[in-house]
C-alpha cells in the first residue's frame, strides 16, 4: 500500500489531501493525534524508525473522507505535516517524524532553519545570488547554522560572545553600516531579533537612517533579550518601487503602500524546484507587509495596480520571479544537503515545500526583485487562501493542490520501489548505461540476464546471470531455461521487464512463467513483428475511427518470389525494411520492383544473423517487409499505460531523413504541433497499442502525420530508445524507466495530469562516417564533454564506436541544446554544429532543423 501521511492540523493541507485522494484513492491519510501512530525500529535502515498508523482519516475520489482503524497498521511511505517551529502541534508532530526510514517532507530542525531570516538571507545572497536588503547582523555565540566565515553580498555578520561591554563595537558597526554605500538609496532601517523563536511575533522597530543613536540603543536593547545562536538584524527598509500609476478615480490623496510577493515552490520531478503559485499582499508603506494581515491578490493585477501597464513587461517580471524563486529553493536544498542527518532531523528529511517572499524594488532606475525571507508554511496558507477566494467568484481551479499532491505521491512511490528485486532481461549497449545509475539512485536490486558473459554491467548489478538467448526464434525454450536459472539462484523477483528491443518477447514469457505482471507474450509478439502489427490492426474495425484506419498496407518478404507478389499489393514508392529491425538499419525507399529486389539481395547477403550486426533484431531472422510509403512528418509518441488506461503521453518530432535511407537526423521536444494534432497522434498510438493487447507498460510508438491524420509506422513494446528517456526527464520531469518499473510492480505511476514543458530541446544525430574526424581528431568530442559538464549541451552516447558501415551505419551520438524557446534551442544547436564541423554540405544541420517550426 502507498501511504502519504500528513501529521497535525489539516488546515494548510486539506486541498492537497482532497486532490491526492482523487488521484490515488486511499493513499492520503491524515493523522490528527499522536495516539494514532507509533514508531518501531526500521527493518531496512539501522538507527531509523518506521511510522505505523493504527488510525487515520483517509481520502477517496470525490472528496469523501473516512476515519479508519487500520489492522494491521499501515506503514507510512512519505510523511509531512505542521512542523511549525514553536507551534502547538510542533512537539508531537516533530517527534513522530524524527529519524524516519521513509522520505520526510520537512522536520522541526529544518523548519527552524527556514524561519531564521539571517540563515536564509545568507543562503539567498551567497548561494542563489539574489539581491537582499542590506543587512548588519549581530550574532550571539558561534551561529551554528552559518559557516565560520560567511561572506554574502549585502550581508555583514558580527559575532558577539557576550553583549555586555560591546557597546563601542556595536556603535562602530552601526555607524559604518548606516553611512555605507549600500545604504545610500534608503532612508529608513528596521531593527528586529532573528531566530525561529521570534517567528511571527512582530517584534521590531523602525528608525530614520540619520537617527544613529536611537538605532544603536535599539540594537543594544534587543541584544540583551537574546539567547545563544539568536541574532539582531539591522536592515534597510526597502520601499516598494514607485511607478507612474494610472490617474486616480478620486481626487483624494493616495497613501504610500508596499507590495509583498509571496511565492510557493515545491521539490518536483527529479528533485527540481518548481514554482507552484504566487500571491501578493498590499499594506501601508511605513511597516513591512506581514502574512495574514491582508487578503491576497494576484501578481498580474498587482503589477497593473502598480503601473506596470505593458503585458510583455508583466510577463517578463513573472518569468524573472519564477527564476528567482526556483533559484532560492535550489540554493536552500544544496545547503541542506551539506547538513548532517541530526541537523536535518533525520537522514531522509528534506524540505519539499518552501515559501519565499520578495519585494518589488527600484534599484538603479530598474525594477528589481529583492528576496526577503523564507518560511515553511505561511506562503502555503496564503496561496491556498488565494485559490479558495478565486473559486468563490467562478475562477477555474488552480494547479496548486494538484502540483503538491503529485509531488508528495511521487516521492512516496519512489520509496515504495526501494529494495525491490527486478529481473532485467538483456543489458543492451552503451546507450542503456543510464539504467545502472538509475537503479542505484532508486535503490533497485537488479538481477540481470545477459547473453554477453563479459558485459560491462556485470559488476553493476546485484546478480549477473549469463545466458545466451541471441537466437530469439527459440524464446519459448529460453524462457524455461531462464526461469530455472532464476529459481536455482533462489531469486524471487518482484518484477521482470526489458528495456532492450531484442529481449521484449523473452521478458514477457519469463513474466508468464514466474507469475509476474506484464503484457501477454502474444501481444508483445504482435507488436514486435512489424507486418503482423499492421495486418492485425487491419482486422480491428471497431471504433470511431477503428485501429484499422492507422494501419499501412504491407507484405512480408522472405524470398524474391515474395517481392514479386508484394509489388502487386503495395504501391510504389514503398519502404523496404527488416521485419524485426531496430535503429533504422536497412530501411530504404524503393521506387520499383527492381530496386526492391536489389535492396533485398544486398540485405539478405550482408545481414544474416546477430553476429553480422548485433542489436538490430537479427536474432529473429532477416525476413523483410515492404510497406506503403506514408508522406508527412515523423513523430515519436511515448506512452505509459496501466490496466488499459493512459496515464502519460509525450510527443516528439523528428527531422527529415536523408533519403533513400531513413536514419534519424534531428529531433525536438516538445513537439511543434498544435495541441489538437498532438492529440491525434496520442489517440492513434493508444488505440493501436490496446488493439494489439498492450494494456500494461511503457511503449514507444512511431507514426507519420499527414493532412488526413496519423498513420502507424511501428510499435516498440518497450521504453523509447536513444535520447528519449533523458529528454522527457529534462523537459517534463517524469522518468520513463521508473514508470516501467512501477507498472511491472502493479502500481499506477503518478504522472503530471497537465504536463507543462520546462524548456525546449533540439538535437542532431552524429555519424562516425560523417563526423568521426571532427569529433575525434578535431577535438570536438572533448569540447562537447566540457560543455556538457557546464550544463550547456546534452550528450547521449549511443555506441562506443561506429556501429555498422555504409548503408547499415547507425548514429553514434546525439547532441542537443536547450533553450527557453524552440527557436533559441535550434539557434544554439546550429551555432554549435557549425563551430565543431558537425554541419556540412553533406550533412546540412540547418536543413534538418528548419522543419521544427
Amino acid at each position: 500500500d502507498m501511504t502519504v501521511c500528513i501529521l497535525g492540523s489539516p488546515t494548510a493541507f486539506l486541498p492537497v489531501l482532497l486532490e491526492g485522494g482523487t488521484r490515488c484513492p486511499g493513499a492520503m491519510v491524515l493523522c490528527l493525534s499522536p495516539a494514532w501512530a507509533s514508531r518501531v525500529p526500521s527493518e531496512t535502515s539501522p538507527g531509523a524508525w518506521s511510522l505505523l498508523l493504527s488510525r487515520g482519516v483517509s481520502f477517496e475520489t470525490g472528496g469523501h473522507s473516512t476515519l479508519e482503524t487500520f489492522v494491521p497498521p499501515r506503514r507510512a511511505n512519505y510523511v509531512t505535516g505542521t512542523f511549525t517551529a514553536g507551534g502547538p502541534e510542533g512537539g508531537w508532530v516533530g517527534e513522530l517524524a524524527r529519524d524516519l526510514d521513509c522520505p520526510t517532507g520537512g522536520s522541526v530542525p529544518l523548519a527552524r532553519r527556514l524561519e531564521d531570516p539571517l540563515v536564509t538571507r545568507w543562503v539567498l545572497a551567497a548561494r542563489a545570488g539574489l539581491p537582499v536588503p542590506p543587512t548588519l547582523a549581530f550574532v550571539l555565540g558561534s551561529g551554528g547554522d552559518l559557516p565560520a566565515d560567511p561572506v554574502a553580498p549585502g550581508v555583514r555578520l558580527v559575532r558577539l560572545e557576550d553583549p555586555q561591554g560591546q557597546e563601542s563595537l556595536v556603535q562602530e558597526e552601526v555607524g559604518a553600516f548606516l553611512g555605507g554605500t549600500a545604504m545610500e538609496p534608503y532612508s529608513q532601517v528596521m531593527v528586529r531579533p532573528a531566530g525561529w523563536r521570534w517567528r511571527g511575533t512582530g517584534t521590531r522597530s523602525t528608525h530614520g537612517k540619520e537617527e544613529g543613536a536611537a538605532v544603536v540603543q535599539a540594537v543594544g536593547a534587543r541584544l540583551r533579550g537574546l539567547r545563544e545562536e539568536e541574532s539582531v538584524l539591522l536592515e534597510a527598509l526597502v520601499p516598494t518601487a514607485r511607478l507612474p500609476a494610472p490617474p486616480p478615480r478620486s481626487p483624494a490623496p493616495r497613501l504610500p503602500v508596499a507590495l509583498r510577493i509571496c511565492t510557493l515552490v515545491c521539490r518536483s520531478w527529479g528533485d527540481r524546484p518548481q514554482l507552484c503559485q504566487v500571491a501578493c499582499g498590499v499594506g501601508r508603506a511605513e511597516a513591512p507587509v506581514r502574512h495574514g494581515a491582508a487578503l491576497p491578490q494576484g501578481l498580474d493585477s498587482s503589477l497593473q495596480q502598480w503601473g506596470v501597464v505593458a503585458p510583455g513587461q508583466r510577463q517578463a517580471l513573472a518569468t524573472r520571479l519564477r527564476g528567482a524563486a526556483e533559484a532560492a529553493m535550489a540554493a536552500l536544498l544544496a545547503a541542506e544537503a551539506e547538513l548532517s542527518p541530526q541537523q536535518r532531523g533525520g537522514a531522509r528529511a528534506r524540505t519539499d515545500l518552501l515559501g519565499v517572499d520578495f519585494l518589488l524594488a527600484c534599484v538603479d532606475d530598474a525594477l528589481e526583485l529583492v528576496a526577503l525571507s523564507t518560511n515553511s508554511q505561511r506562503c502555503l496558507e496564503t496561496c491556498l487562501l488565494a485559490e479558495a477566494m478565486g473559486r468563490a467568484v467562478g475562477e477555474p481551479p488552480g494547479d496548486l493542490p494538484r502540483l503538491l499532491a503529485e509531488a508528495l505521491l511521487h516521492r512516496a512511490q519512489c520509496h515504495l520501489v526501494e529494495g525491490k528485486d527486478i529481473l532485467l532481461i538483456g543489458a543492451g549497449g552503451v546507450s542503456k548505461s543510464f539504467v545502472w545509475d538509475a537503479a542505484r539512485d532508486y535503490g533497485l536490486r537488479i538481477h540481470l540476464v545477459e547473453s554477453d558473459p563479459e558485459h560491462f554491467a556485470a559488476g553493476l548489478v546485484q546478480t549477473f546471470l549469463p545466458y545466451d538467448s541471441r537466437e530469439h526464434r527459440r524464446d519459448e525454450e529460453h524462457a524455461e531455461r531462464v526461469t530455472e536459472l532464476v529459481r536455482a539462484q533462489g531469486l524471487r523477483p518482484h518484477a521482470c521487464l526489458s528495456y532492450w528491443d531484442d529481449c521484449v518477447v523473452l521478458a514477457a514469457l519469463v513474466c508468464q512463467h514466474l507469475g509476474l505482471r506484464g503484457s501477454p507474450p502474444a501481444a508483445i509478439r504482435v507488436a514486435k513483428q512489424k507486418s503482423r502489427t499492421h495486418q492485425h490492426l487491419q482486422r480491428c474495425r471497431r471504433g470511431r475511427p477503428p485501429p484499422a484506419a492507422f494501419a499501412v498496407p504491407c507484405r512480408r518478404l522472405r524470398s524474391h518470389g515474395d517481392v514479386e507478389r508484394a509489388a502487386g499489393a503495395v504501391p510504389f514508392p514503398a519502404v523496404a525494411k527488416l521485419e524485426f529491425g531496430a535503429g533504422g538499419v536497412g530501411v530504404r525507399l524503393v521506387e520499383s520492383t527492381g530496386q526492391c529486389h536489389a535492396h533485398a539481395a544486398r540485405l539478405w547477403r550482408d545481414l544474416r544473423d546477430d553476429d553480422d550486426h548485433p542489436g538490430i533484431g537479427l536474432g529473429w531472422g532477416n525476413a523483410m517487409l515492404l510497406m506503403e510509403y506514408v508522406p508527412g512528418t515523423e513523430h515519436d509518441v511515448d506512452l505509459v499505460v496501466f490496466e488499459g488506461r493512459l496515464l502519460g503521453a509525450w510527443v516528439s518530432d523528428n527531422g527529415p531523413t536523408r533519403l533513400p535511407a531513413f536514419l534519424e537526423t534531428a529531433a525536438c521536444l516538445p513537439s511543434c504541433l498544435p495541441a489538437d494534432r498532438q492529440a491525434q497522434l496520442v489517440r492513434a498510438a493508444l488505440q493501436c497499442c490496446l488493439a494489439c493487447g498492450l494494456r500494461d507498460g511503457v511503449f514507444n510508438v512511431e507514426l507519420k502525420l499527414g493532412p488526413a491524420g496519423p498513420r502507424l509506422l511501428e510499435i516498440n513494446p518497450r521504453m523509447g530508445g536513444f535520447y528519449l528517456r533523458d529528454w522527457i526527464r529534462e523537459v517534463y520531469g517524469p522518468d520513463l524507466l521508473l514508470a516501467a518499473v512501477l507498472v511491472a510492480l502493479g502500481l499506477a505511476p503518478v504522472l503530471p495530469a497537465r504536463p507543462a514543458p520546462r524548456a525546449h530541446l533540439a538535437g542532431v544525430m552524429c555519424l562516425g562516417s560523417e563526423h568521426g574526424p571532427a569529433l575525434g581528431g578535431g577535438g570536438g568530442l572533448a569540447t562537447l564533454r566540457a560543455l556538457e559538464s557546464r550544463g550547456l549541451v546534452r550528450l547521449n552516447r549511443l555506441f562506443e564506436e561506429t556501429a555498422g558501415a555504409g548503408e547499415y551505419e547507425e548514429p553514434c551520438l546525439s547532441v542537443a541544446c536547450g533553450g527557453a524557446t524552440r527557436a533559441e534551442a535550434c539557434l544554439r544547436l546550429l551555432g554549435l554544429c557549425q563551430a565543431l564541423g558537425i554541419d556540412s554540405p553533406r550533412y546540412p544541420v540547418e536543413h534538418f532543423l528548419s522543419h521544427f517550426k
